[in-house]
């Protein structure tokens, strides 16, 4: 007969004990597994644009765009900002600066300057880095650039450009050898990372054309004093001379705003 001592007995329960937590500890991960849900990026895209109508002045203009926020994804081009607000108003009651250009802009998002400035303009470049964002905004220049809208007078185009890309800048030059006569920018310093490349795309755009042929258009809305002042810096870090333009400090959508005119030193 063999004999097995209390101190085996309770060894051995504690062994089993432990491997029946174990047991259900991998069970539950495996279930755990089983409920996840891997969405694709597509699943997180609002693309239930309506076309809308936006005045500036005696100008009256329609494009598709969201009516709220959609940021999943870098998806912020989606809708209209206050900074395009403040731009196409500024634009709109100084034309003649715009009178037989060519321009481009740096993240057109739905392409609202662009077509404000297709009135006056002979030439002009939308861009943005978004190929979601890019897709409506090819629709607005079909729906603005239609045999049915004849206030259109500007080649209008669009392409992909990610602030620093040196590819796409240099695409962009390729095609555009020329360069251009204004560059825009509405509402798009937001992310501090961004800045010193978009003034890396925007000091490159500038050298193209040669100091006094070219200037940087911001219309900037304040959403916090550390971009405020690294705005400034990055300008004149990259050899700019930043200027506000008198009078165009307003309030945006309960946000301070103000165009600033950017050109090489």
């Amino acid at each position: 007969m063999c004999c097995v001592s209390q101190r085996e007995t309770m060894e051995v329960k504690s062994e089993v004990s432990t491997f029946l937590e174990e047991e259900k500890m991998v069970r539950q991960e495996e279930e755990e597994e089983e409920d996840i849900v891997c969405l694709d990026e597509a699943f997180f895209i609002n693309d239930n644009y309506h076309l809308t109508t936006y005045t500036f002045g005696s100008h009256v203009l329609q494009l598709f765009c969201l009516q709220s926020a959609s940021t999943d994804f870098d998806l912020t081009g989606q809708l209209v900002w206050p900074g395009a607000m403040l731009l196409n108003d500024y634009l709109s009651k100084n034309a003649e600066m715009l009178q037989g250009c060519s321009m481009i802009e740096l993240g057109s998002g739905v392409g609202i300057t662009g077509m404000l400035c297709s009135r006056f303009c002979h030439q002009i470049l939308l861009t943005d880095h978004n190929d979601e964002v890019l897709k409506i905004l090819r629709r607005n220049i079909e729906l603005n650039t239609s045999s049915e809208n004849p206030s259109c007078c500007a080649a209008l185009e669009a392409e992909k450009l990610e602030w620093g890309n040196s590819d796409h800048i240099n695409s962009i030059l390729h095609k555009y050898p020329g360069g251009f006569d204004l560059i825009l920018g509405a509402d798009i310093c937001f992310q501090q990372s961004s800045v010193p490349l978009l003034f890396d795309t925007v000091e490159q755009l500038l050298r193209n054309r040669g100091s006094g042929h070219c200037k940087f258009i911001l219309a900037y809305v304040s959403r916090a004093k550390m971009m405020d002042s690294m705005v400034i810096t990055e300008a004149t870090r990259h050899g700019m001379l930043i200027n506000e333009v008198s009078g165009t400090r307003s309030v945006v959508a309960n946000l301070e705003g103000v165009i600033f005119e950017i050109t090489l030193c």
